[in-house]
């Protein structure tokens, strides 16, 4: 039976004959021809379009290129493509270079350009932290992953301390206190924030210290918080080269462990940290110091309790000690007595020291350090005419002292330093209540003054200097005399018609 034309289609039919035809056609419909306008292409198109093509013919060269020669005849001419050029790879010429010559290359650039030439490849990135001495660890899984012995496998000098607190390091709050700096949020509380809590756990510490010293045998130099003996006992025993030592947070019988650190010259002991961490450094502990560590030439004591019997200790056993500091010290009554034992030494610093000695004891048994040339306090409180006299007769042979920032310094307490006969310097800045009286009272008893540094002293005014005082100025070899500020100043506007309280331009106007 024949199909009538008005019957339904097969669905195999095709509707639209003319689709195939009309979909290749790419011009727009006659209503749109006018309208319609094809756009430009920029470069930037171009560019990339060009560069997608050569990616899709280098692809089929290279699949084409490892098919068997016998392809079909149907299978088009792939020669054809070898007209299309590509471009080229340049070649890396530090791969002609040894190691030790890109190296000696690297070396002689600034340090700020180590991280950019990092970036290259993975061998620059190798040879560059083979250059690195020097680092301070922030993460620890750095260390207990073992990636900073692979990226930086000739280290010197490690400070750890930053990695050994567990605080918050996204919260944008730091807090720094001279000896240490910590990030905090607001559940911080600043009474001894950085306790137990907050430090990595001891068998932690002790297992990365233990992976130091293995890795780092040439280590120089180490800071490190909340160290515990084993600890330091691995670094003592394997760390032959370590002569700097900083230790944060550490107690007595952690002391016991550096025993064995024979080459051991400086050290710095940072007992307590008032509002963020504190422990226990004793007599104890300064006497386990002085025994271990007999070659120390530099020793520095922050926060560190102890009395005549550790300082005595120090200065018997550490014979070539010549430089000696205590910052924020706690000591008890009479320790001044025992800086007499320091047979060489040469300086002494007292910093932010609440006190000086609170019971020096008698002059006769204070004793003298024959070999000390300066003496300097910087930010203490020197009102206690008593301590500060058992300090200059302790330090009756110095040849230069200063003083810096320190509460106290008067003119009766100033006067105290006549009995050290054989100063050479003096140096006095920022000490308020000192007058030009109490200056000239000492300098003119001092025979062998040779340099005076007199800076930011309010108190002392130029107009007040006396003929005997411009006289000793006139022989010094060397003076620096800028003790009021505000003198200078006013001294150098004038006739400029500043510095009048705005007198010249706020004048009140007369109806």
């Amino acid at each position: 039976m024949s199909q009538s034309p008005e019957s339904p289609k097969s669905p195999n039919t095709n509707p639209n004959p003319n689709s195939d035809q009309d979909y290749l056609n790419l011009e727009p419909p006659p209503s749109l021809k006018s309208k319609w306008k094809p756009k430009a292409l920029s470069l930037p198109d171009i560019w990339v379009k060009e560069q997608a093509l050569k990616h899709v013919i280098y692809n089929m060269q290279q699949q084409f290129s490892r098919t068997p020669s016998s392809s079909p005849p149907s299978e088009p001419d792939v020669t054809s493509f070898q007209s299309f050029p590509l471009d080229p790879i340049e070649p890396d010429y530090s791969s002609l270079l040894s190691d030790v010559v890109l190296l000696g290359i690297f070396s002689k650039l600034p340090v700020s350009q180590h991280v950019s030439n990092s970036l290259v490849c993975k061998r620059w990135l190798y040879l560059t932290g083979r250059l690195v001495q020097s680092l301070k660890v922030k993460d620890w899984s750095f260390i207990s992953s073992g990636r900073v012995f692979n990226r930086f496998p000739n280290l010197t000098d490690l400070d750890l301390v930053g990695s050994c607190i567990q605080m918050p390091k996204d919260s944008g709050v730091l807090v720094t206190h001279k000896t240490v700096s910590v990030y905090v949020d607001t559940s911080s509380t600043f009474a001894g924030f950085l306790g137990k809590t907050a430090l990595l756990p001891l068998n932690v510490i002790d297992t990365g210290l233990a992976m130091v010293a293995e890795k780092y045998p040439n280590l120089r130099r180490l800071v490190v918080i909340g160290a515990s003996e084993e600890g330091l006992r691995q670094i003592a025993v394997r760390c032959y080269t370590l002569q700097e030592l900083e230790l944060h947070c550490c107690g007595d019988l952690a002391l016991k462990g550096i025993s064995g650190i024979k080459n051991l010259q400086v050290m710095k002991l940072i007992g307590s940290v008032n509002g963020f961490y504190y422990s226990t450094v004793s007599d104890i502990g300064l006497t386990l110091l002085a025994q271990g560590c007999k070659r120390l030439v530099k020793l520095e004591l922050c926060g560190c309790e102890g009395s005549y019997d550790g300082v005595k200790a120090i200065g018997q056993c550490c014979q070539m000690l010549e430089e000696l500091s205590f910052y924020d010290h706690r000591m008890d009554g009479g320790w001044l007595a025992g800086l007499s034992y320091c047979s060489n030494l040469k300086t002494l610093k007292l910093k932010s020291c609440k006190s000086t000695d609170t019971s020096p004891g008698a002059d006769e048994h204070l004793g003298t350090c024959l070999t000390l040339e300066e003496l300097h306090l910087q930010q203490c409180h020197i009102r206690d005419k008593q301590s500060v006299k058992a300090l200059f007769l302790v330090c009756e042979n110095v040849r230069a002292i200063d003083f810096r920032n320190c509460w106290g310094l008067d003119d009766d307490v100033f006067s105290l330093a006549s009995i050290c006969r054989r100063v050479k310097v003096l140096s006095v800045e920022g000490c308020s209540l000192l007058t030009i009286k109490g200056l000239e009272s000492v300098l003119l008893s001092w025979k062998e003054l040779q340099q005076l540094r007199v800076m930011s002293c309010n108190n002392i005014k130029d107009t007040e200097v006396t003929p005997e005082l411009a006289t000793l100025f006139s022989m010094l070899k060397e003076l620096k005399w800028r003790p009021d500020s505000q003198s200078l100043l006013l001294s150098n506007l004038v006739g400029t018609g500043m510095g009048k309280k705005g007198g010249r331009f706020f004048q009140r106007s007369k109806d």
